[in-house]
């Protein structure tokens, strides 16, 4: 494959950590494959399988739990970003994809058409669509439209000693045996390696507008959610921050959110003018006659800048703390306020800060717990509060992750999730996908 495998020291080292923000052990690749087709993914795998190389696909390296990152000696990391090409079928509203295309790439390209491709994780603006299916990425905006799961119509995938696998097809509905597609995706690269995706696209929403819920109460915000949920409204995306996110981002991106507010939610909501128009005021009843100060957006700056303020919360901790663990644990809607109050009893039981703020329309929480990455007893409360905040979300009948996955930060948390029945079967289906155990091991299980 010539110059598509590059083994410099350079071009190792830049290619064997991912984001995880946490210290993880990993090792240096013995070489980054750059494949341009299917065909090349089809000669690596091959390759791999008979001289048992271990194989770590890579998108944009913005994943968490380091999914990316080699731990296994002798391994080489398969980087897709330069599969970037794709095509859409306006007629069948569908688009076939290959693994390294950007994901805000897409969405632009087929908004100028008129659809919309609905899955928004914060790292749209870089991660890629093969990424993004191998963590089933989700955002904001999957309170009404779904994760990326609902709209991976098929796959095409490289599995065991190269072999072609194929999944589904541009159509809805498809029972033809077990649903193999929706298998693959979340899997982060454990089973094989995606060369093609068939995703769906729905029209685009034509009018959208958001207003923001001011609170000093953090009870009321888990009631305003359950309440605007069950009154027949479905927003695009209700966003919650809590107090140490508003001070922190207000500091690092003012966006006129009052920082002795207790928490605030940011609700968008979208359709046709005339029935988001009657929602925004219903949902603006709800949040007064729990107690909250409501500010809607004067125009498409302003709503801007309030998403903006959402999305530049992780920067933003960066200058509180050198350390951050980022999780994205879920829970029951009806256990929110209660679960908010209790993670906070953990932050003063350890003295830490944690900032949580995060998709509260669907229960998912990103909890961020600072450190100071100089300070190793520091680092050490932090690891223990993560374990405690793992606990609570199962104790509320809630998941461990929600989006960034299972990678290595969170292996030793799935079984307390799945127990041993589970990761049995877990263990059964990466068998039969990858006998030899050489696609991204020491990962998930």
């Amino acid at each position: 494959m010539g110059d598509k495998i590059n083994d410099s020291i350079v071009e190792r080292k830049l290619y064997s950590y991912d984001a995880t923000a946490i210290p993880i052990e990993h090792i240096t690749p013995i070489a980054v494959a750059f494949p341009t087709s299917s065909e090349d993914i089809e000669t690596i795998v091959k390759i791999c399988y008979e001289e048992d190389i271990p194989i770590v696909p890579r998108g944009a390296g913005s994943g968490l739990t380091g999914g990316a990152t080699p731990v296994v000696e002798g391994s080489i990391v398969i980087s897709l970003e330069k599969m970037n090409k794709f095509y859409v079928d306006v007629d069948n509203t569908t688009a076939y994809v290959e693994p390294g295309v950007v994901t805000s790439e897409l969405q632009d390209y087929v908004e100028s058409l008129g659809l919309f491709y609905p899955p928004d994780p914060s790292s749209f603006k870089y991660s890629t669509i093969g990424g993004n299916i191998a963590e089933n990425a989700g955002g904001p905006r999957c309170l009404k439209y779904g994760v990326t799961r609902e709209y991976v119509l098929g796959l095409e995938m490289y599995i065991k000693e190269g072999k072609l696998l194929k999944t589904g097809n541009p159509i809805i509905k498809d029972v033809a045996g077990y649903d193999l597609t929706r298998l693959v995706v979340g899997s982060e690269g454990t089973l094989g390696i995606v060369s093609k995706a068939i995703l769906k696209l729905i029209p685009k929403p034509p009018y959208k507008s958001t207003i923001m819920g001011i609170f000093n109460n953090i009870e009321n915000i888990g009631k305003s959610v359950t309440k605007i949920l069950t009154s027949g409204i479905l927003p695009c995306a209700l966003e919650f921050m809590d107090k140490n996110s508003i001070q922190a981002v207000q500091k690092f991106y003012p966006a006129g959110i009052p920082e002795d507010a207790e928490g605030v939610l940011l609700i968008e909501l979208d359709g046709q003018k005339e029935s988001v128009e009657k929602e925004k005021m219903e949902v603006s009843n709800i949040l007064k006659s729990l107690g909250a100060d409501v500010i809607p957006a004067q125009n498409p700056q302003h709503e801007q800048k309030l998403w903006s303020a959402r999305k530049n919360i992780g920067p933003a901790l960066a200058n509180i703390k050198s350390g951050k663990i980022n999780e994205d644990i879920v829970f029951p809607r009806i256990y929110l306020s209660e679960a908010l109050q209790k993670i906070n009893e953990i932050a003063k039981k350890y003295n830490l800060t944690i900032v949580n703020f995060g998709h509260i329309g669907d229960g998912n929480l990103h909890v961020n717990i600072l450190y100071d990455k100089l300070n190793k007893e520091e680092l050490e409360r932090a690891e223990k509060a993560v374990d405690e905040v793992f606990e609570l979300a199962l104790h509320y009948q809630g998941s461990i992750t929600g989006e960034h996955g299972v990678g290595l930060t969170k292996k030793k948390f799935l079984e307390w999730q799945l127990k041993d029945v589970g990761i049995e079967l877990l263990k059964a289906i990466k068998q039969s996908f990858d006998p030899k155990n050489l696609f991204n091991p020491g990962k998930v299980i």
